[in-house]
């Protein structure tokens, strides 16, 4: 395949979200000094919203990794569509806790005791939330009841909801208006500009190995913009296949014509 062909290291444009490749655009990183600021300043619930495949997940496996070092206690939640039983019990496995409660209110003092035990051991824990806009109002509701989990000083949890643009929606119903006022940090991760996206392109190309090949022309990088708009994950998938058409030519420029072929194959799919 083109890897060896353009003396890759590995694939430049895989969709999976490894932070390795992760491309601190300047949207980015405000999204990540948002995170890190409502961690810092224990700020209780962040969210953080973008259309799919705007790096959501990468940027929260970065986050994850950064963080890893320090007195932090993290639990990951990709499928909150669940319980609020099942939600609190997957809280508690990602923190480690064994024979996790089967009752709400049982996993909920389950919880308290383990958070006050970390705190007093100096360590904060985040809880992070992937996929958010599919939880149920009565679930958001009740990770609202979490955020008061507290000792004389300070909260015991932070929690990040991250989600789609339907969670902004979501968030704005009247039954969750006591939600949404804990909200203290908020942001809405736009698609990349087409000065980002060249500059994206270029970035994965030299993780992935690059040497100068294969160079993608002007023309191609504007129908790269013109079919993604500037959305990460169609970035990639765009410039896959625009590659595996310029490598069935052995070509080393990838061409407005690689792209067009590229486009008119994934709307097939």
């Amino acid at each position: 395949m083109y890897k060896e062909f353009y003396g890759l290291k590995e694939f430049p444009f895989n969709i999976t979200p490894d932070p390795h490749f992760l491309f601190l655009s300047p949207v980015h990183q405000e999204a990540i000094q948002h995170l890190r600021y409502g961690i810092a300043e224990k700020k209780g619930f962040i969210v953080l919203t973008g259309e799919v495949g705007c790096g959501k997940t990468t940027l929260c496996r970065y986050l994850l990794e950064e963080i890893d070092d320090k007195p932090i206690e993290t639990a990951l939640i990709l499928n909150p569509k669940v319980s609020e039983t099942q939600l609190l019990q997957g809280i508690l496995r990602e923190l480690g806790v064994e024979k996790v409660k089967q009752s709400r209110q049982a996993c909920l003092e389950q919880l308290n005791a383990h958070l006050l035990k970390k705190i007093e051991e100096g360590k904060d824990i985040v809880v992070i939330i992937d996929e958010s806009q599919n939880m149920t109002f009565q679930a958001l509701e009740h990770i609202r009841l979490l955020s008061n989990l507290e000792t004389n000083t300070q909260k015991l949890l932070q929690i990040i909801l991250i989600g789609q643009p339907e969670l902004k929606e979501k968030l704005q119903h009247k039954s969750l208006r006591q939600l949404r006022q804990r909200i203290l940090v908020h942001y809405d991760l736009r698609p990349l500009n087409q000065d980002e996206m060249e500059q994206y392109i270029r970035y994965r190309l030299i993780m992935a190995g690059a040497n100068g090949r294969p160079e993608f022309t002007k023309a191609a990088m504007k129908k790269i913009y013109k079919h993604s708009g500037g959305i990460p994950r169609l970035i990639n998938n765009l410039c896959d296949k625009s590659m595996l058409s310029a490598f069935i030519k052995t070509k080393d420029l990838v061409t407005w014509w690689d792209v067009r072929r590229a486009a008119k194959e994934m709307k097939k799919l």
